[in-house]
């Protein structure tokens, strides 16, 4: 815990729409099966990354990075022709063709370039901006992401629950238009971050990760200084509504608009 001892609900007051420059960013990913030369499947990937400024009101796009790829045993890359434009992705090497495990490791694959294309694209940004970046995922895969006093990361799932006991229960519990104390998980994947939980709809006749998201941000006196503002900035974020997306209960509007302009595009 950084604030305090234990898990509370702490009110954040009414939703404020950030008051400076604001920028979004996301990334999309799509996989499907190409192909078998034998039993080993091949499979092609598109994944894109973006960043929309939101300027009067209005998301404009302001930067797109798409990639192709192929995916498959380094054997089967040998009988492609005419795919010149297409990254060739090695399967991991120990394992034997099959047919569920390759498309599953087809899909962590394409998910870490994905992520990897929107750092990219994130730190791309940066160089030419000094506004706040709000990023759809974790801050703590990138260093340049987790240091940064001016980026903001939305974790929407919730596959991992950083308390136990009597505080796993208040964090569940969180009511809406309220967050949780500031805390840093044990086990981060790269760099450390503060953390805390954020309310954006209430619960009450839902289930209790209804509108539960994690906001994340750099390990900083200022981002306690200002925890409570950056809460009510994420919480007007999630007008208007993404429906009729399965999760708009914790998608916030540019995200989800980056997000749609790359499938566009796609």
């Amino acid at each position: 815990m950084i604030e305090g001892t234990r898990v509370e609900a702490i009110p954040i007051g009414a939703a404020t729409c950030c008051p400076e420059p604001i920028a979004f960013l996301d990334g999309t990913q799509h996989v499907e099966l190409f192909a078998y030369d034998g039993a080993s499947a091949l499979y092609s990937a598109e994944i894109a990354a973006g960043v929309s400024e939101r300027t009067e009101r209005r998301l404009h796009p302001v930067l797109r990075r798409r990639r192709r790829l192929i995916i498959g045993r380094p054997s089967s890359f040998e009988h492609l022709a005419g795919l010149d434009d297409c990254e060739r992705l090695a399967l991991p090497p120990e394992f034997s063709p099959h047919p569920v495990r390759d498309r599953t490791q087809s899909q962590r694959i394409a998910d870490q370039e994905r992520s990897r294309l929107e750092i990219e694209v994130g730190r791309e940004w940066r160089r030419e901006h000094q506004g706040w970046l709000l990023v759809d995922g974790s801050l703590a895969t990138s260093p340049a992401f987790a240091e940064d006093p001016r980026m903001l990361g939305l974790v929407k799932s919730h596959s991992a629950l950083p308390f136990e006991g009597d505080d796993l229960d208040r964090y569940l519990r969180l009511p809406f238009a309220h967050r949780t104390p500031v805390f840093m998980t044990e086990n981060v994947p790269v760099a450390p971050v503060y953390s805390w939980a954020l309310r954006l709809w209430p619960w009450q006749g839902k289930d209790l990760m209804h509108g539960l998201v994690r906001i994340e941000a750099a390990p900083i006196a200022e981002t306690l200084a200002r925890v409570d503002e950056i809460s009510r900035w994420v919480l007007a974020e999630r007008a208007p509504v993404s429906a009729p997306d399965s999760r708009w209960d914790r998608l916030v509007y540019g995200v989800r608009g980056v997000e749609l302009s790359l499938r566009s595009q796609g």
